[in-house]
Parts: structure tokens; sequence; C-alpha cells
């Protein structure tokens, strides 16, 4: 893999791990729409496990202090059962519990999901069609905070999660959708994604990377799988940090024009025969 390559798609998966434009839809569409030659199976499993531990690395240092004190919180609750549960404890279990839905249906499908889907119709029509339910959702007046996150809500934003294993729906974008249908404000929506998204990556990671040893890195891959981890690392944390800045004074509208805008050219592309 050219280095340039590294670096752009470590840049588009640190973007749009977070912000609410399909990380996955873009990561097929970047190299189909500028005709690289694509990877072997082995190889983009393996930089897929490079571009994931560099959103983790970002993550995890932005909400360091938070996942510090849910680590520690949770792991006593776990141990010692304290009454009254303690508030961050109980958020850090349930925040796990968010991510079994799509989990399952990831391991139950994904042969299916893999052969089935990504074309790039299907991700267009994705982009367009969950980026017009966010505006929808969006125009809620919701006021629940973040302590306010219970069990049916990790059980609904959870299942609205496993969508995002369609390319084109978006991880953080249907999750984002879902906390604003179910009251919460775009902070709080916003919070609840990228705290969801934790142990999502991290399993991811840990998933891949047992393949990754079990199979041996591809020869020439190593200098690659470092730039994207670094590029994916550093444009996830910027988004991180853009997003939630960007909330606390406008609405999710700008990636809802963005990704009906990218649905409708890939849409053109397609039907003029172009790629």
């Amino acid at each position: 893999m050219p280095i340039y390559q590294a670096i752009i798609l470590g840049i588009v998966q640190g973007l749009t791990e977070f912000l609410p434009i399909s990380s996955s839809g873009h990561l097929l569409l970047v190299p189909w729409l500028a005709g690289w030659e694509e990877l072997d199976p082995s190889a983009k499993k393996s930089f897929d496990v490079a571009l994931h531990l560099g959103t983790l690395v970002a993550v995890v240092g932005y909400f360091r202090r938070d996942v510090s004190t849910y680590v520690v919180e949770g792991t006593r609750l776990l141990w010692r059962r304290e009454r009254p549960v303690d508030p961050d404890g109980r958020l850090a279990w349930l925040f796990v519990l968010a991510t079994l839905p799509a989990a399952a249906v990831g391991a139950l499908f994904e042969d299916q999901i893999d052969s089935r889907l990504g074309t790039p119709t299907i991700i267009a029509v994705s982009l367009i069609g969950f980026g017009v339910l966010l505006a929808w959702a969006d125009r809620s007046l919701g006021r629940r905070k973040v302590d306010r996150f219970g069990v049916r809500d990790a059980l609904s934003v959870g299942a609205a999660q496993a969508l995002a294993l369609n390319p084109g729906t978006s991880r953080s974008g249907i999750t984002m959708t879902a906390g604003r249908f179910m009251g919460f404000d775009r902070d709080a929506a916003v919070r609840i994604s990228f705290l969801m998204s934790i142990p999502v990556i991290f399993g991811a990671v840990v998933f891949k990377l047992g393949g990754l040893v079990a199979d041996g890195m591809p020869e020439g891959l190593l200098v690659p799988m470092i730039v994207g981890i670094v590029t994916s690392g550093l444009a996830g944390w910027l988004a991180v940090w853009g997003t939630i800045r960007l909330v606390r004074t406008h609405s999710f509208m700008p990636f809802v024009v963005y990704r009906v805008v990218l649905g409708v050219v890939v849409l053109v592309v397609v039907a003029a025969g172009w790629r």
C-alpha cells in the first residue's frame, strides 16, 4: 500500500468514525472513486486493525478522565455491589450493555453483511436516508442529560447501532439519531454516542487483532499500518473535539447536507457509468 493512501484512509477513518457520516461507507467509497487497486483480504483486514486502533486511542484520549472514572466505578460496582448504586458505575455497564445488540447481529450475519451490502448504490441510499432521519430527529427539543441514560435507552440505542453494520448508515449518526428521538439534548446525544464507541471499537480491535496474530502480518504493510494509526488517531481526536463544540451552538444540519450531497453524487456517478 502506498503511504499516501495510508495517510488518506487514516484521515478518512479518523474523521468519519466520529462524525455522523459513516466511516465504513467512506472507506469503501474513497478507493472506489479514486480508482485505487483493491487490497487483498488479508492486507485489508490488517490495515483495518490499524485504523481502528488509532480511533480507539483518539476517543479514549479525549475522554480519558471519564473513562478512568467509569472503569474504576464499574469494576467497584461489579465486585462490591454497593447500594445505592454509584451513577458512574451504572453508566459504565449501560454503555457496555448498549454494544450487545450490534455485537450479536454482527456475529450472526457477518458473512451476509460482507457479501450483500457495501455497494456504492446501497451506501449512497443509506447516506441520504439516514441523513434525513437525523435531520428529523434533531428537530426534537429534548433536554435529557447523560446522567438520565437508563437500561431502556441502552437497549434502544444499542438496537439502533446494529443498523450501522450496513455501510453508509454511520454508527455515530444512528446513535445520535436515536438519542435525539429519546429526548436527549444534542450534547448528551453526542457524548453517549462517543462513549458507546469505546467498547465497540475496543471489541473490534481485539477481535481483528486476534485474526492478525493468527494469520501474520502481510509483507510490506508495517509502515502503512503505523501511518494509519497515527493519522486516524489525530483525525479522530479532531473529529471528537470539533463535533462536541459544534453541537453546542449549531444543529446536525451541516452533516445532513453533506450526506445528502455525497449520496446524490455517488448515485450520479453510478448512473452515468463513470465508475
